[in-house]
Formats: C-alpha cells, structure tokens, sequence
C-alpha cells in the first residue's frame, strides 16, 4: 500500500536520497528548496506503509520565458521523476506523474507539460508515451552531463483529455455490443 501526498519541506531529503538510489542526474538540496518554496502544488512523493518515501516527482512551471508575448503559452515542466526499485511495477510513477499534471492544469493553468528523457531509458519512454500519451517535440543532442541524447517529450492536456474520452467512448461502445451479444445469445437458446 503506498500514499501519494503532496511533499514537504521534511520530505525534501528523503526525496533526494531516493534521486541518488534511482537516477545519475542528481540536484543539490538547494534545488530542491527552490522548487518547494517556488511550486510546492507541483512536488509529490509515495510513502510505503512505514511512512518512508519510495518514489517522488519534482516539477515547476517553465519561467524563462516572456509572459506578455502573445505566443505565450503558459507550461509545466518535469523536473525529475524517481521510484526505489523495490517499489517498480507498481504504478507509482503514473499516480505521481498525474497528481502533478493535475495541478499544473487546474491550479498553474499549464496548457501542457514538457519533459525530458534519456534514449537509452526505455521503461521511462514507455511509461511517458504510452502510459501517459506524452509525444516526442525534439531530440536534444547532448543533453545529459555524460553526453547521451534526450527526448524533449510534450503532453498537452486538451489532446490528452480527448484522448481518453475516446478510450472511454470506445469501452462503453464494446461493452453495449457484447451486453446485445449475450442478449442475443440468450434469445437462441430459449
């Protein structure tokens, strides 16, 4: 059983030690404390039964950008998402990754969130585009300290609420049909 609650400043060293079991990219505390006292809607962590913290996400709203320009377009960014090993498989980083969706869309007013993500990492392209329905925007050559490319990854929330009205749509379509089916069926053997 683990909780997804919004994080705080006490949480902020144990989500760090999980970046540094979990990831080669690692942040200085202050980085941390930034976010935290910056977007403190947008961090998240998963504590186990214990209370210990098993996975966090770490993400902010994009603000290098001018805000009065009329191609403006409000966006969230994550930062860093991390999950212990002994807790994969489980769909923490999904409830993570959504609850801080959540809030950038309804509380930040992001349009859509950006990400980025080794290549070589190919359960986190999954989670990211297949899971999430995030789309590859760019390849961002060199990106990480040790040289290897990135995928600058988007997911824009209109699209994806669409998306999954026609996923719901579809199921309901499925279900109507087997549900005439089974009448069906129930009509030829009386």
């Amino acid at each position: 059983m683990v909780n997804i609650r919004m994080a705080t400043v006490a949480d902020l060293i144990e989500m760090q030690q999980c970046n540094l079991w979990c990831l080669p990219e690692n942040y200085q505390m202050k980085y941390y404390f930034y976010h935290q006292l910056t977007w403190p809607q947008l961090l998240w962590v998963a504590e186990d039964f214990d209370g210990r913290i098993v996975g966090y996400v770490l993400a902010k709203m994009e603000e290098n950008e001018d805000t009065t320009a009329p191609d403006y377009v409000p966006h969230g960014h994550i930062t860093s998402l991390a999950v212990l090993r002994t807790h994969r498989k489980r769909g923490i980083a999904t409830m993570l990754m959504r609850r801080a969706q959540l809030e950038m869309e309804q509380v930040m007013g992001a349009k859509y969130v950006s990400l980025h993500v080794r290549k070589s990492n190919r359960a986190a392209f999954h989670l990211y585009s297949e899971t999430l329905a995030y789309e590859i925007n760019d390849i961002e050559r060199g990106y990480y300290a040790d040289g290897e490319d990135a995928y600058d990854m988007r997911c824009t929330f209109a699209k994806h609420r669409e998306r999954e009205a026609a996923k719901k749509a579809a199921a309901a379509a499925a279900a109507a049909v087997t549900e005439v089916a089974e009448g069906v069926g129930k009509l030829v053997t009386a």
